[in-house]
């Protein structure tokens, strides 16, 4: 009889961890914030999605411009642009800009960075919500490149507040 109470109580607990998982799940999911796609398309799975932790996907939108969209968590490799400015508009959802040695800043619709050329920085989705930005390069010098550096880890990206 001990024995089947005990069957019985573990299995129990078994099911109320996974229901408390489960709920836990759809909460989080309830807080994520999403974007309506209908203003900025999403755009095609970003073909640079080697430099990037998490998904994240690319809109041509015109004008040399394109649309970044990132999933929660997503964020780019550190990385430079050489002989040439980067332009981030922010335009739905919340995301972070940092450039190497300096604090991160949070990017909600209407923050518009200019990333001066040479500066390491990296630049992606908050965790609790999709991210979406425009970016062009201006200033833009014969030679001009990418460099795409090491990832942003965990570790560094579950610091920010």
């Amino acid at each position: 009889m001990k024995t089947l109470l005990f069957v019985a109580a573990m299995m129990l607990a078994t099911v109320q961890t996974k229901a408390q998982t489960m709920m836990n799940e759809t909460k989080q999911q309830e807080t994520v914030k999403t974007v309506d796609f209908n203003v900025w398309p999403k755009g095609i799975e970003n073909p640079y999605g080697k430099y990037f932790t998490g998904q994240s996907y690319l809109a041509d939108v015109g004008g040399g411009m394109m649309n970044v969209t990132f999933e929660p968590r997503c964020r780019n490799n550190w990385h430079v642009h050489h002989k040439q400015v980067q332009v981030l508009i922010c335009v739905a959802g919340r995301g972070w800009y940092q450039e190497w040695g300096k604090p991160a800043v949070e990017m909600t619709p209407g923050t518009v960075i200019a990333i001066p050329a040479e500066a390491k920085h990296w630049h992606g989705a908050a965790k609790d919500s999709w991210f979406q930005h425009l970016t062009y390069h201006k200033d833009v010098q014969e030679g001009a490149s990418n460099e795409w550096l090491e990832p942003v880890t965990d570790e560094w990206y579950d610091q920010l507040k």
